[in-house]
């Protein structure tokens, strides 16, 4: 693969902070089908290619020394130790001169020359410590997955605080690690990003942030173009682990509020939306309606299940895996000592 070079230096473009205090986060694993739009557009951003760090989980596709060839810093990890917290917190720690964390996906590709600088910008305001970007369907896209990208992500900017749970409920730390930015000092008030933290470890943030006083940037203008196709069983198993994550962390349902009013009014919505642009879709849509609350309810239970279901039911199985691994080493020691 040939080398990427930027196209325009960060000193040229009217950073809220010094882009040498900023550092992009990208978790890798085997990322070559999307190696040929996110390279170029990583190097329109106006960054240094050393501003980006690839935590790799030993991928087998080349990826790796793609990002190294485009000059990024890439540092391998085991794949078993991969964790969504832990990971992004290792290379939170990795790069300690940065003020500003930015954390992206793979597969979200930034739209245009100044996506990250316009996320950035959202730091100019001192009261805000985290931001997140808007998430764009892919051009394949049908009709469902570009309604949830319609829903969640908005053209319209905002800032919220901790009053807003009032009107917004569970939505208030609603955010995505496939396109958001920290500021690094809040981060770090909060405690950084939970360890073992297998899914939405960028909600628990958000939430710690807001009950600290920060605000939460929405940026509708710094884009990406991020979306996934799932299918019906994936919407079970994605909500299977929503339905965990709210069970493990009921202080942000007592703090904010359940998701039962939000997930009525995306309903509504989805049908509507359905109706107008791919009546077709209308039976699926239903069907995966009830697939993803059988998830939420059977997740929010997982206390009650045993492991091995879990690394069947859930879209993370590694982690459970991992768990399972770590529960029987204690009794391997013993048996071998």
């Amino acid at each position: 693969m040939s080398a990427v070079r930027t196209a325009e230096p960060a000193t040229t473009r009217n950073w809220a902070i010094d882009p040498d205090h900023l550092c992009v986060v990208i978790p890798v694993l085997n990322a070559g089908p999307h190696l040929a739009d996110l390279l170029p557009a990583m190097a329109r951003q106006g960054l240094a290619p050393h501003q980006f760090l690839i935590v790799d989980s030993q991928s087998t596709d080349g990826s790796a020394d793609a990002f190294r060839q485009f000059g990024a810093s890439v540092v391998e990890i085991d794949r078993r130790t991969f964790n969504h917290g832990g990971t992004r917190q290792q290379a939170v720690e990795m790069r300690p001169e940065a003020q500003i964390v930015v954390m992206m996906t793979q597969d979200a590709i930034p739209q245009g020359d100044h996506a990250i600088e316009r996320l950035v910008q959202a730091f100019a305001d001192p009261a805000v410590g985290m931001a997140y970007g808007r998430q764009l369907a892919r051009p394949v896209a049908g009709g469902i997955e570009r309604h949830a990208r319609l829903m969640n992500y908005p053209p319209e900017s905002d800032v919220r605080a901790l009053a807003d749970r009032t009107r917004l409920g569970v939505k208030t730390v609603f955010c995505s690690d496939s396109f958001a930015a920290y500021r690094a000092s809040a981060l770090a008030q909060v405690g950084g990003f939970p360890r073992d933290a297998f899914f939405a470890e960028d909600q628990l943030v958000a939430g710690r942030m807001l009950m600290s006083g920060w605000q939460i940037a929405y940026c509708g203008d710094a884009e990406v173009t991020h979306s996934h196709g799932y299918s019906i069983g994936e919407e079970f198993r994605r909500y299977f682990d929503v339905g965990v994550f709210h069970g493990r962390n009921r202080w942000l349902i007592d703090t904010f509020g359940s998701a039962g009013g939000e997930g009525l009014r995306f309903i509504k919505s989805e049908f509507t939306y359905l109706l107008r642009h791919q009546p077709a879709q209308l039976p699926s849509a239903a069907i995966r309606t009830f697939a993803k609350y059988a998830g939420y309810w059977m997740g929010a239970r997982e206390a009650k299940l045993p492991n091995r279901w879990k690394q069947r039911l859930s879209m993370q199985p590694f982690y459970w895996r991992n768990k399972a691994a770590a529960a029987e080493s204690p009794k391997t020691v013993s048996r071998n000592g």
